[in-house]
């Protein structure tokens, strides 16, 4: 990053903060590249294994099938019932996308792009995720999200996922998407607000701060939380947020029939591994994703947008 940029972002986010994200991504990507043996202990180097993924489905025949599969995206509609949700915002809508991984296959950034147009909303959220691996040159990322965000009309708050970069955070905000790194964004309607939190990733980096996520929201206002995953649903709850939107999960990606996940690599309950959810009041929703990440290929799981529609009954 630019000096200035460090700067603005030290001033904004913190000095602490700041040094552990972009310390925790260096030592990270030592880890990964350079440090000896690593790069065959690390799960992302295992070349064999996405090898063996793929060569698995070519002999089952599955494969075509699965990297088509993760072109087609499916809409999904989720109602949220708010009871005290002011009158404002009675039908408001919400475009969630999630785990867009956009330098892994160009055909499905296509596919994303075709579909947006086509879908009204109030607000777009993104929950982190925008790269294919975790480290390394981000220049097809930020292109892809370009035409990404071309796509859509409404204003859009993002987070940060364990695949991103603090980098991203000046880049993105000059193509018109805001970023809440532990911070919350006033959206008002009529006189009358809802506010939405956005905590940095808190599966792998750990530096999510839900004290300062919500210091500015008020006691009794509908604060609805931005997290890559949904690992921190009981934090979540108990700080009184009504809505919690995230993904991470791809909902397994390749699934048993039915859409049974195998793996969800997160550290929460399958019921919260995709979908609508409840724990306590807090109502959530962990998005599958738009993407794909390792293997190009989604079986029985396939990629979705999501539209939430808050209601107050």
């Amino acid at each position: 990053m630019h000096p200035d940029e460090i700067a603005t972002l030290t001033t904004r986010i913190g000095r602490a903060h700041l040094r552990r994200r972009l310390g925790l991504e260096a030592d990270h990507e030592v880890f990964v590249i350079n440090r000896p043996g690593a790069h065959f202990f690390y799960p992302e180097n295992w070349y064999s294994v996405h090898g063996f993924i793929r060569h698995a489905l070519r002999l089952s025949g599955l494969l075509a099938r699965a990297q088509h599969n993760a072109t087609r995206l499916q809409v999904r509609h989720n109602r949220v019932v708010l009871p005290a949700l002011p009158a404002a915002f009675e039908g408001f809508r919400i475009l969630h996308l999630s785990d867009l991984h956009l330098d892994m296959e160009p055909r499905n950034v296509a596919a994303l792009c075709a579909r947006l147009p086509t879908l009204d909303a109030d607000l777009c959220v993104l929950t982190g995720d925008y790269r294919a691996k975790t480290f390394g040159p981000y220049g097809r990322v930020l292109s892809a999200m370009c035409e990404v965000r071309r796509q859509i009309e409404a204003p859009v708050l993002a987070v940060l996922g364990n695949h991103d970069t603090l980098a991203f955070v000046p880049a993105f905000e000059s193509m018109g998407i805001r970023c809440l790194l532990n911070e919350s964004e006033p959206i008002e309607r009529q006189g009358e607000r809802i506010y939405f939190a956005g905590v940095d990733d808190a599966h792998y980096y750990r530096v999510h701060n839900l004290d300062k996520a919500t210091a500015g929201i008020p006691e009794g206002a509908i604060a609805i939380l931005l997290s890559h995953t949904p690992e921190i649903y009981q934090h979540a709850a108990h700080c009184g947020f009504d809505l919690m939107l995230c993904g991470h999960t791809h909902g397994g990606q390749i699934c048993l029939p039915g859409g049974f996940p195998l793996t969800w690599d997160a550290r929460c309950p399958r019921r919260l591994a995709a979908g609508a959810w409840r724990h306590g009041a807090l109502l959530g929703y962990t998005s599958v994703g738009a993407g794909t990440s390792v293997v190009n290929a989604r079986l029985n799981c396939p990629p979705e947008i999501t539209v939430h529609t808050l209601s107050v009954g």
